[in-house]
């Protein structure tokens, strides 16, 4: 796969490669007797292979992946770069013998053959140097660019988090429940304080285990169950195995958060929110029944998750619209496999 970042200016290729034809006529000036005719040509055929050496190998650099950075050095190329080299000096070196009639070929051929490998091998080498360095800095940048992703995926989370309407609906439901002196009560500031603590022990991580994604989602149902009652059905049935996957905080509440907001919860119009485990998958799967007016939304909750698994675990979320249901599939990540 050909490279398209990767590159090295022109001018050093085609100075480097005229300087070293320059270098390889320096012993022909020494001689006795100094043929400019002869010089020329062996200048000329070591110019010309090594611009072949620097364009093959520049051009047979595989595109740029932050895996190729733990393959290091790779012998394969190499090979195959000495192969194709030698073939082309084959071949300039017969050009070589069809100027200059007077060159023994066997003895001619077996130098230029001695010389292409190692100019071959010298270049590759400082290609390779230069294509790792390259490799080092693309890393570099991508960490700190999805350093400040993070940041920011973090920010508008935490944004969500501590979401003043959510806080406000639930004090008001509280402030309901203690007047009617529901017995629910304390419980419902036991999971209240529960939430925001499970919120600020989160948000500084980048991934949680689904066992503890799980302990925050059944103190964010109490309170949205306290609020709705039978409006509102959550099943959850995520295996065991599941459990020990990871996945970024509050992943599932804000997929909850958004079903609540895009569609009617209402006792006559129950809404049926289901989360399950399947193959690879932690599924969210919701019954559409959209809004006639749309809530206000800054449309961050699903391209958060969306940028947050790209970027954690090199995962892409799966969307499913249907006509009457709305699924989405996270992907499942062991603890030995993400980033």
């Amino acid at each position: 796969m050909k490279n398209e970042n990767f590159t090295i200016s022109g001018k050093i290729i085609w100075l480097s490669s005229l300087a070293l034809g320059l270098l390889m006529a320096v012993p022909k000036f020494a001689e006795r007797h100094f043929n400019l005719y002869e010089t020329l040509v062996n200048s000329g055929v070591t110019a010309a292979f090594a611009l072949f050496v620097w364009y093959f190998n520049i051009l047979t650099l595989p595109k740029y992946s932050y895996r190729d950075i733990a393959k290091g050095f790779s012998v394969k190329r190499l090979l195959i770069s000495l192969l194709m080299g030698i073939g082309v000096m084959f071949l300039l070196a017969l050009l070589q013998q069809l100027l200059i009639s007077t060159i023994d070929f066997g003895p001619a051929m077996l130098m230029f053959e001695i010389r292409g490998v190692l100019v071959n091998v010298m270049f590759y080498m400082f290609i390779h140097f230069l294509y790792q360095n390259y490799l080092h800095q693309k890393v570099s940048i991508e960490l700190e660019r999805t350093r400040m992703d993070n940041l920011a995926a973090q920010y508008e989370l935490l944004k969500q988090q501590v979401n003043p309407h959510f806080l406000f609906n639930s004090l008001n439901s509280l402030k309901y429940m203690v007047e009617n002196k529901d017995e629910h009560s304390v419980d419902f500031i036991l999971k209240l304080s529960d939430f925001y603590r499970f919120t600020l022990e989160s948000r500084k991580l980048d991934l949680i285990p689904v066992s503890e994604e799980l302990n925050i989602l059944d103190a964010y149902i109490f309170l949205l169950k306290a609020r709705f009652e039978d409006g509102l059905n959550i099943s959850i049935d995520i295996g065991k195995a599941h459990h020990s996957s990871y996945m970024p905080p509050f992943t599932l509440q804000l997929l909850i958060e958004n079903c609540i907001k895009h569609n009617i919860v209402s006792l006559d119009k129950p809404l049926h929110i289901r989360l399950y485990s399947q193959g690879e998958f932690i599924i969210v799967e919701n019954q559409i029944q959209l809004k006639r007016t749309k809530e206000s939304s800054i449309g961050v909750g699903l391209e958060n998750i969306h940028q947050r698994y790209l970027h954690l675990l090199d995962k892409k979320v799966i969307v499913e619209p249907a006509p009457s249901t709305f699924t989405i599939k996270l992907p499942v990540a062991y603890e030995n496999r993400h980033r």
